[in-house]
């Protein structure tokens, strides 16, 4: 039996390369050898533990591998293609449409850069488009044609085991690819958070299953730059002005202008999510009981994000489901100032909306396509501002409409757990995204400065 009780563990041995410093497990097996690298001293410590714990015990180690026969991971045993789409079946009914979608993108990416080679015969984006649309896709793996499952079972045959990720380099590779575009550009910083809270949720999967004795992946150490990426850049913003001519172009625009103004009025004056904003019904809606004119609230209880009929359990391009950041059934309430409730108010009554009906339906009374309000949006810019205004960052998305509301409230002296409940965020979040868009409060504070009582300032005089 090649199993040996000669065991020898040394303490860790610390070095320092180029970008960081690493910690390496030395032991020896009946004599033979063995190192395993860590990036950290954390894991290189438990590693060692276990090691030691064993020798403790009596255990017997496997002298091929150098690890106690009943710790023997299964990483050698287990494919990479294999265990990722298990972990993509384990997790989908429990997640939503928009968390499928990204995990598949991140497991794409991922396997790709663990491939030995490239498909002989078949263009990169087939593999990429088979690996992110079938193969980590549970609802249509299956019904894969014979070309897509052809590629599958090659790019099956052609990935490594899981004991891949033992290896610093490996890992080091898969991250550099994870933070790199096609082009060769840096990714953005949250699609690299969110490619890494992927992997990380898919190591704890292995570990639990006893798969890997630990995570491999190190925790993001983000430079200044990352830090402050989730950052609004304040050219996206709009003005008053700018904001009150793209309604105004869309009012005017025959067929679908008075409706999609109601949802774009909708987004600029309450700071809704556009995915909140399709979801709204004409009972979300509060109006005051009498008087036009007036203050009104609006209830947010569900967001209906576009994500694709594919990655979506009732098959249709929008998912359902709770607010952001709340728990199933948890509403909050926006308030609607005047011009925006007499102007639904309207709406309402014109379009013989009833309760239950959509607040700002599609053409067919569904759910308002993004693709539909995206190209009115891009035509209003072009049309209501400058050549030069449009080409810059101002107002080019949508979203934009909610980052100006947010800021404003924020500039005009509004607190920023006031802010925080009505935009459905944190307030971290809320500082870390718009800090740099607040401005013209400093004459307003001295002021209160100069108000407060400073006793010890009687001392310098």
């Amino acid at each position: 039996m090649d199993t040996t009780f000669d065991v020898r563990v040394w303490q860790i041995e610390r070095g320092s390369g180029k970008l960081r410093e690493s910690y390496g497990v030395r032991w020896s097996v009946g004599g033979k050898r063995h190192r395993k690298t860590f990036q950290t001293f954390a894991l290189a410590d438990g590693f060692r533990a276990e090691l030691v714990t064993a020798t403790h015990a009596g255990e017997p180690f496997n002298m091929s591998t150098g690890l106690p026969d009943r710790h023997e991971p299964k990483a050698s045993s287990v494919g990479w293609y294999d265990f990722a789409v298990q972990f993509t079946d384990a997790q989908w009914p429990r997640v939503s449409a928009n968390h499928r979608k990204n995990t598949a993108r991140t497991l794409m990416i991922v396997t790709t850069a663990l491939m030995d080679r490239d498909p002989p015969g078949v263009p990169s984006r087939r593999v990429r488009t088979a690996l992110s649309d079938w193969a980590f896709n549970t609802n249509r793996r299956d019904e894969a044609p014979d070309d897509v499952a052809a590629v599958l079972g090659w790019v099956r045959r052609h990935t490594p085991t899981m004991d891949a990720w033992t290896d610093p380099l490996i890992v080091q590779d898969v991250l550099l690819v994870l933070g790199t575009l096609l082009d060769g550009r840096r990714a953005a910083a949250s699609s690299v958070k969110r490619h890494r809270r992927v992997l990380h949720l898919l190591m704890r999967y292995a570990i639990v299953r006893g798969i890997l004795p630990s995570d491999p992946v190190p925790e993001s150490r983000r430079s200044l730059t990352q830090r402050s990426a989730g950052a609004i850049d304040r050219r996206r913003l709009l003005n008053e002005r700018q904001a009150a001519q793209l309604l105004d172009w869309i009012r005017r625009q025959p067929r679908s202008g008075q409706r999609l103004q109601a949802f774009f009025a909708t987004l600029h004056f309450t700071g809704l999510r556009p995915e909140e904003a399709v979801a709204l019904r004409v009972s979300d809606l509060v109006l005051p009981a009498s008087g036009v004119g007036r203050w009104a609230d609006i209830v947010v209880h569900t967001a209906e994000p576009e994500i694709g009929r594919t990655w979506t359990d009732s098959g249709t391009r929008h998912d359902q489901r709770r607010l952001k950041a709340r728990a199933e059934g948890e509403t909050r309430i926006v308030p609607c100032p005047p011009p925006l409730s007499t102007l639904l108010r309207a709406r309402v009554q014109e379009a013989s909306l009833r309760p239950g009906d959509r607040l700002v339906p599609g053409e067919r009374g569904g759910v308002l396509a993004g693709s539909v309000y995206r190209r009115m949006w891009d035509h209003a810019r072009r049309a209501a501002l400058p050549p030069h205004v449009y080409a810059s960052p101002t107002g080019q998305r949508v979203y934009d409409l909610r980052h100006t509301r947010l800021t404003m409230w924020l500039n005009n002296g509004i607190p920023p757990a006031q802010v925080a409940e009505w935009a459905g965020t944190s307030v971290a979040m809320l500082f870390a995204t718009y800090a740099q868009c607040i401005s013209g409060q400093e004459r307003d504070l001295r002021q209160r400065l100069d108000e407060m009582p400073d006793v010890s300032a009687t001392l310098i005089a």
